[in-house]
């Protein structure tokens, strides 16, 4: 039978098939180790590093601060221009622009994790805290990059196979540096842990060698924006990259309507479970449960609730549209949070903090593929890398600064008052989203 003969395939496992085949191909894979390395070093200064200042016998007041050390991944925007147009030395020439500050990013991260296991938050805590706030800026820059990566390096069509590769291999990456160094930590000592770490991340800059660098020219055509080398030098040149590369996409954005409401609801509809998970593991950690137990039932359990739940709300989003699947989502997070309150009155009970665990980690999972799908579509593609780099600076906001006062008011209302305090912390997001709702185009499409 002659190619063009061939019947389309009619059969619904057929079509899955054929869609399922475009994470086969290395493009995509390339997205799993990227989001790996992309994923690895949040836990190591959020619910992993907790866990060793608790050990430490820091005050609840103390670890809840330590918060406040993912502060650069609330100002990313600020050095994402710089990333998005300059030049690395060296790696520039020898990779290309992406994939020089990839690997440049990469190989700071690893120093400062090394660095990082090497201190000591018993003897000297503000050490622990500065170097943890280089973690936390090597891995949003190397974010930034992977972000405009992907978004360059792949067709229109298959941004959403890259991005769902992506998402998967930074949560694999989370669960590696949150269950993997506690169980690693069990048997070993917090510096071997974080240099074992530190090692991994060479499977991202392995992926960024491996990878070709995006085609100037593509890049060019799909963002509108002109080739570097056209720019003129000397402060006129200067001038007009800084316009380009910073003034051009804030200005935009900050021309829609409703602009200020969509960055508080972007601050605030995730800021309930933001402000639980800063305690959750010290919590866990008081009320009786081991390492072990942590790293098995709430990393590991956790980790397959949330890959469930980023599916279902993938299909949530395809079933009901993206607005009522934000609605749906944000009170499941509201729920999920009294949950907490019950483990908190219970105390040690495994197969309590499995039904805890597996609902929270669910609708985490479900609020995380609605919001996503919600940032994504606010970005302009003329300026996807900073204006997504600003959005998920906001979001980040409730993660640092909001959240560092946790561990002082879990001391003040003790863990029942504080998960219910917590409860209560999920509803502005969902006033917000009210607001929004209101409009006659709540999701306002990004701009031809």
């Amino acid at each position: 039978m002659a190619e063009g003969d061939r019947p389309l395939p009619s059969r619904p496992a057929a079509t899955w098939l054929a869609a399922a085949a475009v994470y086969a191909r290395p493009r995509i894979l390339a997205f799993l180790f990227l989001g790996f390395s992309s994923g690895l070093p949040l836990a190591l200064t959020a619910g992993t590093l907790s866990i060793w200042l608790t050990e430490a016998g820091m005050s609840l007041t103390a670890v809840g601060l330590f918060a406040a050390v993912g502060t650069p991944y609330s100002l990313k925007f600020f050095w994402s221009p710089i990333i998005d147009r300059a030049p690395f030395p060296v790696l520039t020439r020898l990779l290309g622009r992406r994939r020089g500050w990839m690997v440049a990013t990469q190989a700071a991260l690893m120093a400062s994790l090394l660095a990082l296991g090497g201190s000591d938050p018993r003897r000297r805590p503000a050490t622990t805290a500065v170097l943890a706030l280089l973690v936390a800026f090597c891995s949003a820059s190397q974010d930034i990059v992977i972000d405009a990566y992907r978004i360059e390096r792949l067709p229109e069509r298959e941004l959403g196979a890259g991005a769902a590769m992506q998402v998967f291999g930074y949560r694999v990456g989370m669960l590696v540096s949150g269950a993997g160094a506690l169980l690693l930590a069990s048997y070993a000592s917090w510096p071997a842990v974080y240099a074992t770490m530190a090692g991994l991340i060479v499977v991202g800059a392995a992926a960024a060698l491996l990878s070709p660098e995006p085609l100037s020219a593509v890049v060019a055509g799909r963002s509108g924006r002109p080739e570097e080398g056209r720019s003129k030098g000397g402060l006129d040149g200067a001038g007009r990259w800084l316009t380009e590369a910073v003034v051009h996409p804030f200005a935009e954005f900050m021309g829609r309507p409703g602009w200020v409401t969509i960055l508080l609801f972007v601050m605030f509809f995730k800021f309930g479970d933001t402000l639980a998970a800063t305690m959750t593991s010290p919590f866990l950690l008081q009320i009786g449960f081991s390492k072990i137990e942590i790293a098995e039932i709430a990393k590991v359990y956790g980790f397959g609730a949330t890959m469930i739940g980023l599916a279902l709300g993938g299909a949530l989003i395809n079933g009901t549209g993206l607005v009522r699947s934000l609605w749906i989502t944000g009170i499941l997070q509201l729920v999920s949070n009294l949950m907490f309150a019950v483990q908190a009155a219970a105390g040690h009970d495994l197969g309590l903090l499995a039904l805890t665990v597996g609902f929270e980690n669910l609708a985490g999972g479900m609020g995380t593929a609605a919001f996503v799908a919600y940032l994504s579509s606010l970005c302009n593609v003329a300026y996807t890398a900073t204006q997504y780099a600003l959005l998920t600076s906001f979001m980040a906001v409730a993660r640092t600064w909001l959240s560092s006062p946790g561990g002082w008011m879990a001391e003040k209302l003790a863990w029942i008052g504080f998960f219910l305090l917590t409860t209560i912390a999920a509803v502005p997001g969902l006033v917000l989203l009210a607001r929004l709702t209101r409009r006659p185009q709540p999701i306002p499409a990004p701009p031809s």
